[in-house]
C-alpha cells in the first residue's frame, strides 16, 4: 500500500485548503484512514480519522471547522480533508496514514505543509 499526501499551501486565517490522500493496493476490508499533524517543537497529533464503515472521529480543535471524508473505487481510496476557517494555530505538516485494524498494519503518507498567515 502507498499513500499519496497534496493539497497543502499558504492561506489567510479564515481561508480554507483541502487536502488529499490517494491509497493504492488496499485490499483488506477493514481499516481507519487518517490524518494526523505536526507542527514545529510538537508532538505528532491526530487530527480526523474515518474508518471503512464510515465512522468518524475529529480533534476537539477541529470539530466544525474540517470534514474528513473517503471516496472508494476499487481498491483505490482517496481521502480528503476539507480545512475551513483556518487558525494560525492550524500550520504544521500533514500526514496521512492508513491502519490495518486487524493486525495494526501502518502505512504513513509523506507530509503536506499547511500555513496558516494571520
Amino acid at each position: 500500500v502507498q499513500l499519496q499526501a497534496s493539497g497543502g499551501g499558504l492561506v489567510q486565517a479564515g481561508g480554507s485548503l483541502r487536502l488529499s490522500c490517494g491509497a493504492s493496493g488496499i485490499l483488506f476490508s477493514t481499516y481507519r484512514m487518517a490524518w494526523y499533524r505536526q507542527a514545529p517543537g510538537n508532538q505528532r497529533e491526530l487530527v480526523a480519522a474515518i474508518f471503512s464503515d464510515g465512522r468518524t472521529n475529529y480533534a476537539d480543535s477541529v470539530k466544525d471547522r474540517f470534514t474528513i471524508s473517503i471516496s472508494r473505487d476499487g481498491t483505490q481510496n482517496t481521502m480528503y480533508l476539507q480545512m475551513n476557517s483556518l487558525k494560525p494555530e492550524d500550520t504544521a505538516v500533514y500526514y496521512c496514514n492508513l491502519e490495518r485494524l486487524s493486525d495494526g498494519y501502518t502505512v504513513w503518507g509523506q507530509g503536506t505543509q499547511v500555513t496558516v498567515s494571520s
